[in-house]
């Protein structure tokens, strides 16, 4: 999905360092390294707060240490052409699309938008959550309320995990964190710790309504305007589609299990199947409402 050329890009909604620091809470969305450590704390019996990375213990964390995308290349994100031929500045066009949609549509469930900053950063950064890294890939912090994604993290989706490389896959991404923060507003995104695993498990059904809520924003996507009335978005294509689709697949816990452990176990998912996650996007983007996005109430997720 491409963005207007002329449409005027919000840097202050990101940042490149910051972060809340300190130890404890819950990282929602943990992309693809979390859930293999997961895996791995599972097959070995190790408590998953003890891993390095995994948002709980910053302390004993082994990750790689510093780094963060310089402020002044976030600065360079003006446009909608910036946020065609740049990463980092399609986050920062994603974040504003994304939090213009959810701050009109909030509305009309009498809820109020309160805005959430995405903290692009390289190697690793302090969350309120604990250390952000790619070992827990992109993720939502309900204690900072912030986005945290690696400027490399896209790479590693193709490259490691077969998504393409679609601009809609990378928006897909950003647009599934911003749903944890949806939920957050709603009161419930503490489903997830309730219940943290299973196929059928709250954590489950919660990155699927997250899913869904992307699918509705892609729905709405290319009618959002930036405080000038001009579009963020082209229209989309069947193939943004299926870019979007791609990058769901590759993160089902029965592909990341598959890849990294030959064998599946759903009595350990925690983000659902590749058909269940792509089955939630595709609901959201064609039904555009968020009432179809309540997995909580679904007798089946597949």
């Amino acid at each position: 999905m491409s963005f207007n050329d002329n449409v005027q890009l919000d840097t202050g909604q990101v940042s490149g360092g910051g972060g809340g620091g300190g130890r404890g809470g819950m990282v929602i969305g943990g992309g693809l390294g979390g859930i293999i450590l997961l895996i791995v704390a599972i097959i070995f019996g190790i408590n998953p707060s003890d891993l390095p990375g995994t948002g709980t213990d910053t302390a004993n964390s082994q990750v790689e240490s510093g780094g963060t995308v310089d402020n002044s290349a976030i600065a360079e994100c003006k446009t909608g052409a910036d946020a065609n031929r740049s990463d980092t500045c399609r986050i920062v066009g994603t974040v504003n699309s994304v939090q213009a949609y959810w701050g009109d549509e909030l509305k009309r469930y009498g809820k109020d938008y309160t805005p959430a900053k995405t903290v692009i950063y390289q190697g690793s950064e302090q969350s309120a959550c604990g250390t952000a890294s790619n070992q827990v890939g992109p993720f939502y912090c309900p204690l900072d309320q912030k986005v945290y994604i690696d400027a490399s993290f896209f790479s590693i989706l193709t490259q490691q995990f077969g998504s393409d490389a679609g601009a809609l896959a990378q928006e897909y991404v950003v647009a599934h964190e911003y749903g944890h923060h949806i939920q957050d507003i709603l009161g419930l995104l503490d489903r997830a710790q309730q219940d943290p695993q299973g196929a059928e498990s709250g954590s489950v059904r919660t990155e699927l309504m997250a899913d869904c809520l992307a699918g509705v924003w892609a729905n709405h996507a290319a009618n959002t305007k930036d405080a000038n009335g001009t579009t963020y978005l082209k229209p989309l294509t069947e193939s943004d589609i299926k870019s979007a689709l791609s990058a769901a697949s590759a993160v089902g816990d029965d592909r990341i299990q598959q890849k990294t452990q030959g064998r599946v176990n759903p009595e350990s998912w925690t983000h659902g199947s590749a058909a269940e996650r792509q089955k939630w996007f595709l609901t959201g983007y064609q039904k555009g409402d968020l009432n179809a996005c309540d997995t909580f109430a679904a007798t089946s997720l597949g």
